[in-house]
This record gives C-alpha cells, sequence and structure tokens, in this order.
C-alpha cells in the first residue's frame, strides 16, 4: 500500500509551529541557556528578585527551581501534575534541577517522553493497538493515543519510564515490555495552552501475541482498540483524532513500514522532518521544515 504523504505534512507544521523567541525572554539555569518565558513570567520573577536580569532571566542557583514551580502553582500560574521531572540545558547534558511537569511548558523547558506502538502480526496483516484517552484527562480528551505513552520522571532513563508506563496504562509486565525496541527519537516544539513545549519522544515498537489484551491500571484509558494499521494510516492522514504528537510517531511507523514510500521526494520531506523538526537543544535555533 502506498498513498501520496501530503496531507501528513500539516502534522509535522502543526507540531513545529513555534517561533523563537516570539514575544519571550531567554531563561537560563547558572548561566546556561534553558528555555523560554513570557513577560507576566519575567516580571515575576523578577520580582522576587530571585535572578539576574541580562537579555533575559537567570536562575544562578537551579536548586531553587523546584520551590519556585511550587510557588507558581499555588498562585495560579499553572496547575500542578504533583510529579517532578528533571531539567537539562540541552539534551545528553547533565541535570541541573526538577521542577513539575506541568511547569515545564511555562518555561519553555525540554520534556522527555516515550511512546510505544503495541504491534500485532495476525493473518489479515499488521495490527496497531490504540487507546482513547479518558474524557476526564486535562490534556486533549477523548482523543485516540498509543498503547503506551508518558513522560519520563525525574531520575528515570526512558526505558525505564517506558517499562512504568506499560505497567501502569496497558497491564504490560517487564518481561514483555523488555521486548520493545527503540526506533527512533522525534523532536519538536510548538505553542499551546499549556505554554510552549519542546519534547523529545523517544519511540518503540513492542510486537504483542494475538492473545494479549491490553487493561488499564491507572484510569487515564477510557478503551483499547485493536485496528489494522492501514485504518490508523487513514486516520492519521484524514483527521486530527489522534493526540497531536502521536500523529509524528505514527507517521514514522508508516514510513518505517512502506505505507509511505520513505524513497519519494514527499516520504524523505517527512523523513527529515520529523528526525530535525525545531531543535530543542539549543533556544532560539530552528531547523525549518523542508518547504
Amino acid at each position: 500500500m502506498s498513498a501520496d504523504p501530503s496531507p501528513f505534512l500539516r502534522h509535522l507544521e502543526h507540531c513545529n509551529s513555534a517561533t523563537l523567541p516570539g514575544g519571550r525572554a531567554p531563561f537560563s539555569l547558572a548561566g546556561r541557556p534553558a528555555g523560554w518565558i513570557t513577560p507576566d513570567l519575567f516580571d515575576r520573577l523578577e520580582a522576587e528578585r530571585l535572578g539576574t536580569r541580562a537579555r533575559g532571566f537567570d536562575l544562578p542557583r537551579p536548586d531553587q527551581l523546584e520551590a519556585l514551580g511550587e510557588a507558581l502553582a499555588v498562585e495560579g500560574y499553572y496547575t500542578s501534575h504533583h510529579e517532578l521531572f528533571d531539567v537539562m540545558p540541552d539534551l545528553g547534558a547533565p541535570v541541573m534541577g526538577r521542577i513539575d511537569r506541568g511547569a515545564l511548558p511555562l518555561f519553555g523547558l525540554v520534556a522527555v517522553g516515550v511512546h510505544m506502538n503495541g504491534l500485532v502480526r495476525t493473518p489479515q496483516g499488521l495490527h496497531l493497538w490504540v487507546g482513547r484517552r479518558a474524557a476526564d484527562k486535562r490534556l486533549d480528551p477523548s482523543k485516540l493515543d498509543h498503547l503506551v505513552a508518558g513522560g519520563v520522571p525525574a531520575g528515570h532513563t526512558h526505558r525505564e519510564a517506558l517499562t512504568k508506563e506499560a505497567a501502569e496504562e496497558a497491564s504490560i509486565g517487564p518481561q514483555l515490555a523488555a521486548q520493545a525496541t527503540q526506533t527512533g527519537r522525534i523532536v519538536y516544539a510548538l505553542n499551546r495552552a499549556e505554554g510552549l513545549r519542546r519534547d523529545i519522544l523517544y519511540c518503540y515498537d513492542l510486537y504483542l501475541p494475538e492473545s494479549f489484551t491490553p487493561k488499564a491500571a491507572d484510569g487515564e484509558v477510557e478503551s483499547f482498540t485493536l485496528m489494522p494499521l492501514d485504518e490508523a494510516f487513514w486516520i492519521v492522514r484524514d483527521t486530527d483524532d489522534f493526540k497531536f504528537n502521536v500523529n509524528l510517531v505514527l507517521i514514522d511507523l508508516f514510513l518505517r513500514q512502506g505505507l509511505i514510500d520513505p524513497a519519494s521526494a514527499e516520504g524523505r520531506m517527512l523523513r527529515t522532518g520529523l528526525d530535525n523538526g525545531l531543535s530543542p537543544a539549543s533556544p532560539g535555533r530552528t531547523r525549518a521544515l523542508p518547504t
């Protein structure tokens, strides 16, 4: 099966739509560029005199970041998730602090997550397990989602986070989860209601037995559906039913499975956009999506 991949580009363009600085001020930790903050947050930090102002705001003591995040949640700047994430100024750089995951977009800080395609080989072809997010989810309620996806909590590797999320979201045990293979990494940056999302997604495939049936253990998924991969293909191509970043991981899967010809000019364009996107490694440096 092959199809014109042009309609898929809108998902990449949406997820790479942030313009930096775009009215935001640079935010640094101990002199190292780490994120971007809006003018109102800039004024709030300056009023408390926690750091210094020099073309932006620098927090000289990154160990104050966690307490600062807690104070801002109390003041209503964001809604706390009550889950700490590591903060790093650069991909692969040492962790410099921690903050509630809900505050990451507020500061335009890099967030790391994991997404896993739950795949099943059947006599009728390759199928994909798809979850529907609960209607009361804070973000993207009722959207279609991966079988397993989530953020990487403080102190965890992305593989450890995958094992944790697999157990919580689909009742997949650690031995089965360990069979998942990493397939790539996707980066993007976009503005959302919760703030500036600068995300790094580590992507995995896990081939599951036909006898496997997922069970949600944490209440975040309303239901699961095992659908033919070509059905997921058309949903991504023609609708916005999947959560925004799930589309990117599925486009990568479609390229690898040959549903989109990776050797075509547009297939190469999609591949470049997925691999490069808008680089979160250095605030202010962008890589444009090919046109």
